[in-house]
């Protein structure tokens, strides 16, 4: 069973204390992409919602507006720490006003504002959210390379194994940097 918005913005605040409420909030909207990216399943089970400057779980922010904030640390798991270290890592360091504007460039945000009356926050679709973040690891992830080029790569690196191995004399190295100067 997945954790509690809860749970996971006290591991964050411990992590990174002082975090604004609207940070807080961006942060929890990163956290549970990348772990449904990473995972596939949810961090947490409480839902996401467009708000005008971001995103927000609404029940974190009734709660912690009526003075009901977690202070002791949940007991999560390791992936679920190491989703929260490497939002941290990734984001931490950008300001609430960054984050949000990032946020709302993104399709999950985008395509839940969508058609949105004034004063309401329709929620972003968690299948919405793991796509976006599932897209944008596959891309962060790709070297560009083209298959028939690393087969001719990988193939000559075989031949090459099985040729006598020589060792570079003096003149050779010389004559390799001359070569490059």
């Amino acid at each position: 069973m997945p954790a509690s918005a809860h749970d996971i913005a006290a591991a964050l605040r411990q992590r990174q204390p002082g975090l604004g409420a609207r940070k807080l909030q961006a942060l929890l909207y990163y956290a549970q992409g990348h772990h449904l990216s990473f995972f596939g399943r949810p961090l947490f089970e409480n839902p996401i919602s467009a708000w005008d400057t971001g995103p927000g779980v609404d029940a974190l922010w009734d709660d912690e507006g009526a003075g009901n904030v977690l202070v002791d640390l949940p007991d999560l798991g390791e992936a679920e720490l190491n989703t929260v270290g490497y939002v941290l890592s990734k984001y931490g360091t950008l300001s609430t006003s960054e984050l949000e504007a990032r946020i709302r460039v993104e399709s999950p945000w985008q395509r839940a504002a969508e058609g949105r009356a004034a004063g309401r926050n329709p929620r972003i679709e968690l299948e919405r959210i793991r796509e976006f973040f599932a897209a944008q690891a596959a891309k962060e992830n790709d070297l560009g390379l083209d298959p028939a080029q690393v087969r001719r790569m990988l193939g000559a690196a075989k031949r090459r194994k099985n040729e006598p191995r020589r060792t570079d004399s003096l003149e050779d190295i010389r004559a390799w940097l001359a070569a490059r100067a």
